[in-house]
């Protein structure tokens, strides 16, 4: 084989070997809480104007995409709707420590199908049962794992309303499935984040729970410590920008100070 044909040979071998590699550098994989897809939907299409980047997106619970990255998910970036999760993986070594920041903020809300006539008062002494009856349960999302269920239980706990309902709920394995329950007229009421009840036009919001009554619904962002994106930073800085912020704020979203 002559010298030239060598050549042309070990230059086809690198360049078949090394195109995987930029491949995955190109793709950027997103853990984000179930409640962001709208918003982050819109900022996402938003930096893809200018960057030609794969950006793949899985949302779920945020205790799910956690455990999952604590399971050597392949991961760039995750969004969760809860600091005590993002605090489990930065324990663990398992997010760039340095590069985590307060994404947004969220409100509760109470919701009932479209079109239902309530008067509920959100306030202390709240009872939920009288809309109960039946055999109709209160949708929330599970109160274990979930975030939006922790925040639900904490917030009807201080209002005295959850000794009264904790056996009439059904559980759901994130807050866009408790949606999902009063949507379809399955459950007279429930309890979900105020954005993704305002992006839903089969739902109405009854009214917001006292943001007092729970600890401050916080959305915490991250680089995965395993990336090897070196454009995921960069997402990350866009997503913090005033050029996506707008994305965030039509759905209800509100600015928060970054996460000490």
């Amino acid at each position: 084989m002559n010298v030239m044909l060598r050549l042309c040979l070990l230059l086809t071998i690198s360049f078949s070997t090394a195109l995987p590699a930029a491949a995955r550098e190109a793709e950027i994989i997103v853990f984000a809480a179930a409640s962001l897809k709208n918003a982050l939907d819109d900022a996402i299409a938003l930096y893809n104007e200018n960057s030609q980047t794969r950006i793949r997106v899985s949302y779920a619970g945020t205790g799910t995409l956690a455990r999952q990255i604590e399971q050597a998910a392949p991961a760039d970036l995750f969004l969760s709707a809860d600091v005590d999760w993002m605090d489990y993986l930065q324990e663990r070594d398992l997010i760039r420590s340095e590069t985590r920041q307060a994404l947004a903020i969220n409100r509760l809300a109470l919701i009932a199908p479209a079109g239902t006539e309530l008067g509920i008062d959100i306030g202390p002494n709240l009872d939920l049962t009288p809309y109960l009856g039946g055999g109709s349960r209160l949708a929330i999302a599970d109160t274990q794992a979930v975030p939006a269920g922790r925040y639900a239980k904490a917030a009807l706990e201080s209002l005295g309303a959850w000794e009264k309902v904790s056996d009439q709920t059904v559980a759901t394995d994130n807050v866009r499935s408790a949606l999902a329950f009063v949507a379809r007229a399955e459950t007279p009421l429930g309890v979900v984040y105020a954005t993704d009840a305002t992006a839903e036009t089969a739902v109405q919001i009854i009214g917001l729970f006292p943001q007092t009554s729970h600890p401050v619904i916080q959305y915490p962002a991250a680089v995965v410590a395993g990336s090897a994106s070196a454009e995921a930073p960069r997402l990350l800085d866009f997503l913090l920008s005033d050029t996506a912020w707008p994305a965030f704020e039509r759905q209800g979203f509100l600015r928060t100070e970054p996460v000490s």
